[in-house]
């Protein structure tokens, strides 16, 4: 029983972490793996020389080997979380495409939308070419008065 409980646990984890942005990251870079292993053997390293009979504070100030070793381990993990932190790079084509199909779907989004609302559509010829003015035509002059008809002779 206890072992398909810790079985759900461990499968849970792992779905957990294969949707963590970090641990992608960790799998991917071959710098930031390369970065903790060596941080993880400087650590041992220090970690043994520490326990070789000499107080910890004594072997701390006093052990120049083991000094280099704790700097190490504190370089490498610095360069590992200073990898973790950035974002993985995308290709630049990619992201590219992305942008344009974007832009595209906004402009035909916005042509279908002018093309099927008339209001939008009356709003976007006004600000194009003015508010259209509403007048009735009234003539000020006169019509013009017939000639009075030519008296022919004959």
């Amino acid at each position: 029983m206890a072992s398909k409980r810790r079985l759900e646990q461990a499968s849970r984890a792992a779905k957990a972490a294969q949707g963590n942005r970090y641990v992608q990251h960790l799998f991917d870079d071959e710098q930031v793996r390369t970065s903790l292993l060596s941080a993880y053997e400087a650590a041992r390293g220090a970690y043994e020389r520490i326990g070789n009979g000499k107080p910890a504070t004594t072997a701390l100030f006093e052990d120049r080997k083991l000094q280099e070793e704790l700097k190490r381990a504190a370089e490498s993990l610095r360069d590992a979380s200073s990898s973790l932190r950035q974002a993985p790079a995308k290709p630049a084509k990619q992201r590219r495409r992305r942008r344009g199909r974007g832009i595209v779907l906004l402009v035909f989004a916005g042509l279908l939308a002018v093309a099927l609302s008339e209001d939008l559509r009356s709003k976007a010829l006004d600000m194009m070419f003015g508010a259209e003015e509403e007048f009735d035509y009234s003539s000020t002059t006169a019509p013009p008065t017939p000639a009075p008809p030519v008296a022919t002779g004959s």
